[in-house]
Formats: C-alpha cells, structure tokens, sequence
C-alpha cells in the first residue's frame, strides 16, 4: 500500500495520476454487490414477471454500460479502452436476493477497479429500479473489490 494517496497533489489539491510512464500490463478486476429482499420478490424475478421486463438481462446489460462510463461518473478516473466486461447474477436464496458479480479487463497502464465495482453497483441499482414496485424494502449491500491483478501494485484477493 503506497504511504499516500495517489489522487493529491503536493498542496492537497485534487490530482489526475501521470500513468504516461507506467507499462502497459493485462489488468483485471473482479467485484460483487448484493440485493436482499423478500422471497416473492424473488420468486418473480427469477420466473420473468416483473412489470418493467427482464430485471437480470436488464441490469446485465446496465452493469456492462456502466463500466464503460466509470470515467464519465468518478472525478479523476481515466478512461480505457476496456478489453472485457461481464455481468454475472445469480440467485442467493440464503439472503434471499440475487449476487452479482463484475468483471473488467483492460491491457493498459491503469487498473479496472473502479470499472468492475461501477459495474457492480449499477447492476444492482438496477435491480432495484426494475423491482422496486413489488418491494421498495429490497436493500443493496456488500459492494467491495474482489480480487485483482496485474499493474505495479501486484494481486489483491479479499478475505472471504
């Protein structure tokens, strides 16, 4: 872990990182988020009738866009030309609601952190717009980094 923040210039000022002189390594990210909520909520998500339409296609699809746009949402993010986006949700009946899983790769000179974890939590944002009609107490948790490689910094895996 560096001894200090990478986005503050000498005075405290917000700072864009130089990775101009970084090498270009394949870099990947892996998060997760979680949306909790009732059994029939559930039960009609996964059966395909909730009234706005295919809530996990929909909210595959929104994750997916989101990452591509993660330099548009967060203040110093640089934009890359990402290699890789997936969108992965599956039903947790132990919450019960739904796990969904990101992943973004990029061969470039900066991670895909914020892309991965952008993706992530627009996807379960997602859920919740497309659900919310049966039940406005659905509740999205847990969203963190994974895992990633690649780039000077090294692996990172989170404890289980």
């Amino acid at each position: 872990m560096p001894a200090t923040l990478t986005h503050l210039g000498a005075q405290g000022e917000a700072n864009m990182v130089d990775v101009g002189d970084k090498e270009e390594t394949t870099r990947t990210a892996i998060a997760e988020g979680f949306v909790s909520m009732q059994p029939s909520t559930l039960q009609t998500i996964l059966a395909g009738n909730a009234r706005k339409g295919d809530v996990l296609g929909t909210a595959r699809i929104a994750g997916i866009m989101a990452a591509k746009k993660a330099h548009e949402l967060i203040p110093l993010c640089h934009p890359l030309l990402l290699t890789k986006v997936s969108v992965d949700i599956e039903p947790d009946q132990g919450l019960p609601g739904l796990k969904v899983t990101a992943l973004a790769r990029v061969t470039g000179k900066t991670g895909v952190e914020m892309e991965a974890l952008t993706a992530a939590s627009v996807a379960c944002l997602t859920i919740y717009d497309m659900a919310k009609a049966v039940d406005r107490a659905m509740v999205i948790s847990g969203i963190r980094l994974v895992e990633k490689t690649g780039g000077k910094s090294g692996d990172y895996k989170a404890k289980a």
